[in-house]
């Protein structure tokens, strides 16, 4: 028995016949991917037919050992065709005939592209384990069966172990113990859900165990499909009697499990006993309970805030402080005050967002008349009418719809990225159900799965209990669901049941709380802190032993201070908490509320900036957090959204080859159409084209080229109004409706679809074609076709697809266009455009006739349907004559190929992960400049575990092997898709993904889900030591925007829920180029330096207490009057720091822009680490020393002309007043640029000392605020030696840092320094030459690329396509749901 129902020697003679030609494509072979993994992008080798045969006999020996061998029933079901009668076929082969009547050697003879994947072989030692040995030979075996003759409905692997017992009894065979053991393997593998609830999932539903997702799940028979009815009676519409269900065979829950939930349909009052979740939803960081809580637990996770508290609250205990008791707890309040107003403000928006969304109405089912209710009321159970344009609530089970048969088209963007409109369709028994009063009647209630993140499944029933259904019960599967998120579109009207609510919907569920994100230097900042406090506590024991043993030493010559005997260690422990309030200000306590109103105007100034204002949508750049600003600054990781992030969701029709001539929408007056040596160059317009189809010599070719676009298609045409161009096009291939709508620029407007016929009026007169039958696209075609009988009789094929499938089918005469049109095909692709070759034939009666039954054979089977509709398609589309090419623009955003070119520049690594299919990821790769014409791709589309990570390994072992020699790491690029990253996140795998992944310039993940997109995020969050940013604009981004270290939102056409879960919002991926190389570095450079400022200017006050000390038998004396110290911190020097952190540009904008690799100072943290933050530190002592040392020695004698001496206050005010000299030196030698907020805060800082001084002194002693300043006034500024020390020592200090400066700028010179010359002098660039050399290689390359392998882009749904069409006719007037 074959993996897909057929025996063995028939696959085997398919696979041979496929593989005749083994090098019929033309693909790309790089360095790296030259092996025999699954690549489109690389020829392969096929497995040879002979090593199946050996293998699948020897299988087959086993099975019948087991006695579990059963006859063929490929063989059974075509026995009648199976003799290979030798006759004339209608193509005039008189070889054997196949089943169909048509010849297989007709494949032989290279027309027939081959289906077959192959795959790499695993050598095992020679001691491994029988069981394990078998276990890993159907592992070989199931990949070889799915990749040989896929694609196939015929049983899998699953189903072919079902015939084996379930348990692992002592009796078994090896084949049969590790069938068992793998089978459970790859359930839990492939899905996450438990063991018997997935083999449901994969067994229960029509014998089919292939995984859908979104886009392919096929749709039910339209007329019925008696096979969904578990427990109907035959010829019965309804039993009379309930137990007609329980005679059913058993449906999904019947096994007693509790893996499943229960909604009555329409009754509240029965759901309330469950009580499912609301349906009310919140983003918010903070509610009214939690708020307290995570907003302490957030800030006292900083340990200085922990510090101050701590000492503020020893400040309290009497006789301990040598300070005032408030000097600490005051500040500190008014610091989380502060954090705490700025963290409600930012939450707020949120829970506003939240509840316009919450607000939004919906109709819902009371009695028999719909209702306008809050999306927050909602609840499980209920009926809900959806219209046209818009959202889904909740997630729903369709029941009916305005269109046939219960159809509906919804838009995914928002879950999965395709902008593909996808089809959904409710069950034959309520999609008549069309009117309140009909839905009123329904009774029963629905068996479904419990809450999950999976978006492609679904499992459930429908048990109708009574009323106009009867009592049944029928399946449920993704077909009949509607996720919230979805938006309806061409669809007047829906009607459905609420299944999940709330935080229980799988958008939800894809989605994680709001978390609480810290940045790198906050961290890097927290642990120096520790290490400060270390020093300041070696400081205050050292203080505290010094002040024991010089007391213990002279306790004679200090009776006069009563000290107390026998409390030693009483008085050590009291004296340390005296130096450690004595030396707190080491650790600045300004500095957390300097960082907050620092990172929040530089939060403001992004807000404020017009270069990220988009005009078209008035939408500014927002910073929602202003926590996370110095983040920008250090980002190596960008995770993109493809599909309206770096895309606009918005498909054009731009330009066309026909028979040899080029037609552009807009030509500029360089390419303009015009003789050259007699020949034709240039494009003609779409005016120009209209008047070539009127009268020219190729008017026939134009006319049957755009024939074509109009009638070869699945598109549903929607009148909107009462003019004939009014019409929308309900397409589910973007690509198709661009074409149909293309057609209509030159009159040929398709507007009415019947079940057999299509409407076109061709200039002002209505053609009516009859849709003999249509040849529906898949990605191994990579082509559809239609089959036509036009208004005069004829019949004609149409066909459209990618360039490489086409052209090989051409008739033999080809003619001399061909190579034309591939020339029209290269600059298309150089200009990112998405191609397609449309081409023709006309067919005979006689030939249609013999085709016909063929597809109507092939159609009917029940074994390889889509494979034998494949090969009998196959028969048809030969000899075609090309008519030209279409060129379509997915548009991308503004700017977004020199955005992402700048930002690998900047040595940013960009991720795209996007729910998108391969090739159009692929092809928007190259057209956005994340893949470069000569990168090397790595193409993993694997299926299981084990290939997954023998793939990976493979290639990591070629890169490491290749380094230093032929492999550039610089031109890699890793391809991946949904399934494949599955199994490489698991946890023996993740590692060699992520090596290989970190390795590549450029990451493209194709078909994943929002959560896959999240543990790809955490993966390198927690495996790297990097900055990871994430960027969306829908909801399927928001789990990824979160787990990102800084979350960007885009305010797209897929709404505000990514914008709204994001840390910074912008209208377009263009601005993301300033936000991070401009604003983002600045952000970073001027909180590094101002953290760094900070500590500076505290260590280098505060360590002179320490010196002081030692010259007062570390009394514990201050040196300084207690709010001069508060003051230091609080006014005289806070704001140089505020000047540094916001105004200050090491660059400006323009040559940070110019130069991206300045970015990567940020990334290295070049700026603020812990060797620069040590630096300052010792630096700070330096100049403490000079400071305290050379001022006591200068005021050694101070005796005054009087004969009197100024006293403890007058010294401590002039070493307080060089110390505050020194540090706005320092802040004026850092600074960059001089602003006059600069001048205010510097100059103006130290003109506030000296205005202060004499007004403290004579105010607060009057008011007995301090008296220590009292009489001290004339003391300091007529003593000549407090001008000498205040201009002297401070110079002093400077001498070595600007010496320091001068040599490293000039011998150790960084590339921002050669930069700040060339900005300074306005130095010329020679890099516009550059650009135009590479612009030149750039095309070059490209060229080279599209000859080896001209891809394509035709995103369009597979399957089932043919069915919807032929259950719609627009002519009949669609019922209004009243």
């Amino acid at each position: 028995m074959s993996a897909y129902g057929g025996d063995d020697e028939a696959e085997e003679h398919l696979v041979h016949s496929a593989n005749t030609d083994s090098t019929q494509h033309s693909y790309l072979n790089s360095p790296v991917v030259d092996d025999d993994s699954v690549s489109v992008h690389q020829a392969q080798p096929r497995r040879p037919a002979h090593q199946l045969s050996l293998r699948r006999a020897a299988e087959r020996n086993e099975a019948r050992a087991a006695g579990l061998h059963t006859e063929p029933l490929y063989e059974y079901e075509y026995e009648d065709h199976n003799q290979n009668d030798y006759a004339t076929n209608a193509y005039g082969y008189d070889e054997g005939l196949n089943d169909y009547g048509y010849n297989d050697n007709y494949r032989d003879q290279g027309s027939f592209t081959s289906l077959s994947k192959p795959y790499g072989r695993r050598e095992y030692a020679d001691d491994t384990d029988e069981q394990y040995r078998i276990m890993e030979k159907l592992d070989d075996s199931h990949r070889d069966r799915e990749y040989v003759s896929r694609p196939s409905r015929g049983p899998s692997m699953y189903q072919r172990m079902r015939l084996m017992d379930e348990g692992d009894d002592e009796g078994d065979t090896p084949l049969q113990r590790a069938s068992s053991l793998l089978r459970r393997q790859l359930s839990k593998r492939r899905s996450g859900a438990p063991d018997g609830a997935m083999r449901r999932s994969l067994l229960g539903n029509g014998g089919s165990s292939e995984s859908y997702g979104e886009g392919n799940i096929p749709l039910q028979e339209l007329n019925g499909g008696g096979d969904r009815h578990m427990a109907s009676v035959p010829g019965d519409t309804g039993g009379s009697e309930p137990e007609l269900a329980a005679q059913a065979a058993p449906a999904f829950g019947a096994d007693g499990s509790s893996s499943f939930r229960t909604v009555h349909i329409g009754n509240r009052e029965s759901n309330a006993q469950y009580k499912y979740k609301h349906n009310k939803v919140s983003t918010a960081k903070y509610n009214f309970l939690t708020f307290l809580p995570k907003f302490l637990f957030e800030q006292f996770s900083k340990y200085a805030n922990v510090f101050f508290l701590f000492t503020g609250c020893i400040q309290q205990i009497s006789g301990v402080s040598p300070t005032s008791r408030w000097t600490t707890i005051v500040p500190l309040a008014v610091v989380l005050a502060a954090t705490a107003a700025k963290e409600l403000a930012e939450d707020i928006k949120r829970h506003k967002s939240d509840s316009e969304m919450n607000k939004s109405t919906a109709r819902v089912l009371v009695g028999s008349v719909f209702e306008q209710r809050a999306w927050r009321d909602v609840v499980v159970g209920d009926i809900v009418r959806v219209e046209n344009r818009e959202a889904i609530p909740a997630d729903l089970v369709l029941l009916s719809s305005s269109e046939p048969e219960g159809m509906c088209y919804i838009e995914t963007s928002n879950l999965d990225g395709e902008t593909n409109l996808k089809v959904k369709q409710g069950l034959p028994e309520t999609a008549g159900m069309l009117t309140p009063a009909d839905l009123a009647t329904l009774q029963g209630h629905l068996k479904t799965e419990l809450p999950n993140d999976s978006l492609y499944t679904f499992e459930g029933t429908m048990v109708s209990e009574g009323g106009k259904i009867g009592y049944r019960e029928m399946a449920l599967d993704p077909t009949q669901v509607l996720l919230r998120g979805a938006i309806l579109r061409n669809t007047d009207w829906i009607y459905a049941v609420a299944v999940f609510t709330g935080h229980e919907t799988k958008l939800m569920r894809n989605a994680s709380a709001a978390p609480i994100k810290r940045t790198s230097v906050e961290k890097t900042t927290n642990r120096q802190i520790i290490f400060l406090f270390a020093i300041l506590l070696l400081l205050a024991v050292l203080s505290a032993l010094g002040s024991q043993i010089l007391t213990s030493r002279n306790r004679d010559q200090l009776s006069y201070l009563m000290l107390p005997e026998g409390e030693g260690a009483k008085t050590f422990v009291k004296n340390i908490l005296t130096f450690i309030i004595l030396y707190n200000n080491l650790i600045p306590i300004s500095l957390i509320v300097t960082m907050e109103v620092v990172k929040f105007q530089q939060a403001q100034l992004i807000n404020a900036d017009m270069d990220m204002y988009d005009e078209t949508s008035d939408t500014a750049a927002l910073a929602r957090t202003s926590s996370l600003v110095e983040e920008l600054g250090q980002v190596e990781y960008i995770f993109s959204d493809k599909t309206g992030t770096l895309t606009c969701n918005i498909m054009e029709f731009r330009q066309c080859s026909i028979d040899g001539a080029m037609y552009s929408d807009v030509v500029e007056a360089s390419k303009r159409a015009r003789v050259v040596d007699g020949a034709v160059v240039g494009q003609y317009d779409f005016t120009q084209l209209r008047e070539h189809m009127r009268g020219s010599e190729r008017a026939a070719q134009l006319c049957e080229f755009f024939q074509l676009l109009a009638t070869c298609h699945t598109v549903i045409p929607e009148q909107r109004g009462s003019e004939l161009q009014d019409i929308e096009y309900q397409a589910a291939s973007p690509d198709e409706g661009a074409l149909v709508k293309g057609a209509t620029l030159v009159d040929y407007i398709f507007h009415t679809r019947r079940p057999r016929s299509i409407t076109v009026s061709v200039m002002g007169v209505d053609k009516e074609f009859e849709v003999l039958n249509i040849n529906e696209f898949n990605s191994t075609r990579k082509r559809m076709s239609a089959v036509l009988r036009c208004p005069d009789g004829t019949i004609k094929l149409y066909c459209k697809g990618a360039d490489t499938v086409i052209i090989e089918r051409l008739d033999e005469t080809r003619g001399a266009s061909v190579q034309v049109t591939l020339r029209h095909l290269e600059e298309y692709a150089t200009e990112g455009l998405r191609t397609l070759c449309l081409a023709m034939r006309d067919i005979s009666e006689e030939e249609y006739r013999t085709w016909s039954a063929m597809h109507a054979k092939a159609s009917t089977t029940l074994t390889n349907r889509q494979q034998e509709l494949d090969r009998v398609a196959e028969l048809i589309e030969r000899d075609l004559v090309l008519l030209g090419a279409t060129a379509i623009e997915d548009k991308l955003q503004d700017g977004v190929p020199q955005t992402i070119y700048t930002l690998a520049q900047a040595g940013i690594k960009i991720w795209v992960l996007t729910g998108d299919r391969q090739e159009t990821a692929i092809n928007i790769g190259y057209s956005c400049k994340l893949i470069q014409e000569d990168f090397s791709l790595i193409i993993c589309n694997e299926s299981t575990h084990w290939e997954t990570k023998e793939f990976l390994q493979k290639k990591l072992d070629a890169i490491r092997e290749g380094r230093g020699s032929n492999i550039d790491l610089e031109s890699l690029a890793l391809i991946i898709d949904g399934r494949s990253l599955d199994f490489a996140l698991e946890k023996d795998v993740e590692v060699l993904f992520l090596e290989l992944a970190t390795l590549c310039r450029a990451v493209i993940c194709c078909r994943v889900s929002p959560l896959q997109k999240a543990l790809v995020v955490k993966l390198v969050k927690r495996r790297r030591k990097a900055i990871l940013l994430a960027i969306g604009d829908g909801a399927n981004d928001v789990s990824m925007i979160q787990a990102a270290h800084v979350g960007v939102g885009i305010s797209g056409q897929e709404g505000l829920q990514a914008a709204r879960s994001a840390d910074f919002a912008i209208a377009q991926f263009r601005y993301l180029r300033k936000l991070l190389l401009v604003h983002g570095a600045w952000s970073y450079h001027r909180l590094s330096k101002m953290i760094l400022f900070s500590f500076y200017k505290n260590i280098t006050l505060y360590i002179t207490q320490f010196w002081f000390a030692i010259f007062n038998v570390f009394s514990g004396q201050t040196v300084y009057e207690s709010w001069s110290i508060t003051f230091y911190t609080v006014f005289f020097t806070v704001m140089p720091p505020f000047a540094i952190g916001v105004f200050d540009q090491f660059l400006n904008a323009r040559s940070l822009d110019r130069y991206p690799e300045m970015y990567k100072m940020g990334q290295k943290g070049v700026f603020f680490n812990v060797r620069s933050f040590w630096g300052w530190a010792v630096n700070a002592f330096y100049h403490s020393l000079i400071l305290f040392f050379l001022g006591t020695a200068l005021l050694f004698d101070d005796a005054e002309s009087d004969g009197m001496v100024g006293g403890q206050w007058v010294y401590g005010v002039i070493i307080y007043t060089a110390v505050l000299t020194t540090v706005l030196l320092k802040a004026a030698l850092i600074t960059n640029m001089w602003t006059k907020w600069t001048v205010l805060a510097i100059p103006g800082s130290l003109i506030l000392w000296f205005a202060f001084l004499p007004i403290y002194s004579i105010v607060a002693p009057k008011f007995r605020t301090s008296t220590e300043y009292e009489g001290i006034l004339g003391h300091i500024y007529a003593n000549p030696r407090f001008w000498l020390i205040s201009a002297l020592l401070p110079v002093l200090c400077m001498v070595r840092d600007y010496g320091y400066k001068f040599l490293k700028r000039m011998y150790f010179t960084k590339p921002y320094h050669i930069v700040q010359e060339i900005q300074k002098f306005n130095i010329p660039d020679y890099r516009p030459r550059m650009e135009r050399f590479k612009k030149a290689v750039h095309k070059a390359r490209l060229l080279q690329r599209l000859r080896r392998t001209r891809g394509y882009a035709f995103s369009q749904t597979e399957g089932g396509q043919e069915k919807v069409i032929r259950a719609y006719d627009t002519t009949m007037q669609k019922p209004s749901g009243y």
